[in-house]
C-alpha cells in the first residue's frame, strides 16, 4: 500500500505546512535525499506545545507532541515532493527534547515522531535516529524534529 493510501486508511490529514520562523526552507532536496528542517509540535489550532518535559509535560504529553512534529515534517515533503508516494525510505532522524534537568528519557519521546513514519512507510520509514535533550529549544517548544528522506523521481 501506498504512503498516501496508507494516509487514507488510518484517517491521518496532513495540517498545512507551518511557515518558517527564520532565514531557511522547510525542505532542500539535493539528488535523491530530501533534508527536512527542525520542526516544532503544532496543534490544530495552529499553537505550539510548549515547555520543559520531566516538568510541565510528561512522557506521553511529549511523545504526542513528538507525532505532531512528525505530521508537520510529512506535510513539509508532501509540499516539496507533490505526494508521499515518491518517498523511498526514512534516512535520518534527529529528535531534539526540550527537558526539565534529570529528565532522560529522550528515546521514547521521539518514537511518537518515529512511530508515526512507520505507520506512513513501513519498514521504510524506520530509519537511523538520534534522540537528545536540550536545556532549551527555540520558542519554548517542548519539541524539534528534523529528518533526511531518501526519494525517487
Amino acid at each position: 500500500m501506498s504512503p498516501e493510501s496508507r494516509l487514507v486508511e488510518l484517517g491521518i490529514e496532513l495540517p498545512t505546512p507551518s511557515d518558517p520562523r527564520g532565514a531557511y526552507v522547510p525542505a532542500v532536496r539535493t539528488g535523491h535525499l530530501v533534508y527536512l528542517s527542525g520542526a516544532g509540535p503544532v496543534r490544530p489550532d495552529g499553537t505550539f506545545v510548549v515547555g520543559k518535559v520531566g516538568r510541565d509535560l510528561d512522557l506521553a504529553e511529549a511523545k504526542a507532541a513528538a507525532r505532531l512534529v512528525g505530521l508537520q515534517l510529512l506535510a513539509s515533503l508532501r509540499r516539496e515532493l507533490g505526494s508521499l508516494d515518491r518517498v523511498d525510505r526514512l534516512v535520518k532522524v534527529l529528535g531534539m527534547v526540550n527537558c526539565a534537568p534529570g529528565f532522560n528519557q529522550t528515546p521514547p519521546v521521539i518514537d511518537g515522531c518515529s512511530e508515526l513514519f512507520v505507520e506512513v512507510f513501513g519498514e521504510q520509514g524506520r530509519g537511523a535516529r538520534s534522540a537528545v535533550g536540550m536545556a532549551e529549544l527555540p520558542f519554548d517548544i517542548a519539541v524539534e524534529v528534523e529528518a533526511i528522506v531518501a526519494v525517487r523521481d
